[in-house]
């Protein structure tokens, strides 16, 4: 009997300790970095046997709840980062780039890809468009918001009013062009998901469209830090810089 209990007694101590020792970790990220972290969060959780419990909002809404502290143990938030310094609610040592993405082009599979290959060419093909979609700057989407630079950059803003179909988001905005409902779609190169019905024509030139960051904290009221920065960690790492590139991003700033 003693020579039966000694093993059993045994792994239930083992499995004791790895269930003390497994965390539950909350991260809240924009939904730009959505379609990589659904890669690689799975990996991490085999890899460590925590948990991470994924929140994905608009960047505004995600920088907020950065701002507003408490919540997450990892916030990922789009620059500029003012606000989320400021608010004392993330250790700011922690400051970890993850990736960029730019803004892109698509439309429905078997139409011709316009030219965007210039300012001068975005400018010519959004004028020619009968409509187009993008995702609402108004309900904090960054791609939103930096697509209304752009049409502002390029002189066209009143001339696009016309046109325009809002998407709460960036995969709405690629549904409405799956569908049909619009002409021309316009989000990041990342909810650009490969087979759902659209085409990437390309990125936005960099001279009338700035890539956005994605940049990943460690929340100053986070319970487990450890296993958050270890989290982080992963995220920066040189196998997550890989699902980032296939998901249409830049590894790092």
């Amino acid at each position: 009997m003693k020579i039966l209990m000694g093993p059993l007694v045994a792994l239930v101590a083992i499995l004791a300790i790895g269930s003390a020792q497994a965390a539950e970790i909350t991260l809240v990220a924009p939904g730009g970095i959505r379609a990589a972290l659904e890669q690689l969060l799975p990996v991490f959780e085999k890899k460590t046997g925590n948990k991470v419990t994924g929140t994905y909002l608009s960047g505004g809404k995600a920088k907020e709840a950065a701002v507003a502290g408490g919540v997450y143990d990892v916030p990922i938030v789009q620059p500029p980062l003012d606000s989320v310094l400021a608010s004392g609610h993330v250790a700011a040592k922690s400051q970890t780039p993850l990736a960029t993405v730019w803004v892109g082009v698509a439309v429905r599979p078997g139409q011709k890809k316009p030219d965007i290959s210039s300012a001068a060419a975005v400018k010519r093909m959004l004028l020619a468009a009968k409509s187009i979609t993008y995702p609402s700057a108004a309900n904090g989407a960054a791609a939103g918001v930096s697509f209304d630079a752009t049409m502002a950059k390029l002189g066209i803003t009143e001339a696009m009013k016309p046109k325009i179909k809002i998407a709460p988001n960036g995969t709405e905005a690629m549904a409405m062009l799956a569908r049909g409902e619009v002409e021309i779609g316009l989000t990041f190169i990342s909810e650009m998901a490969p087979g759902a019905g659209v085409v990437l024509v390309g990125p936005l030139p960099r001279d009338i469209s700035t890539p956005t960051g994605f940049v990943a904290f460690v929340s100053a009221q986070s319970k487990q830090p450890k296993e958050a920065a270890a989290l982080i960690k992963f995220l920066a790492s040189p196998a997550a810089k890989k699902i980032y590139k296939k998901s249409g991003m830049s590894p790092g700033k």
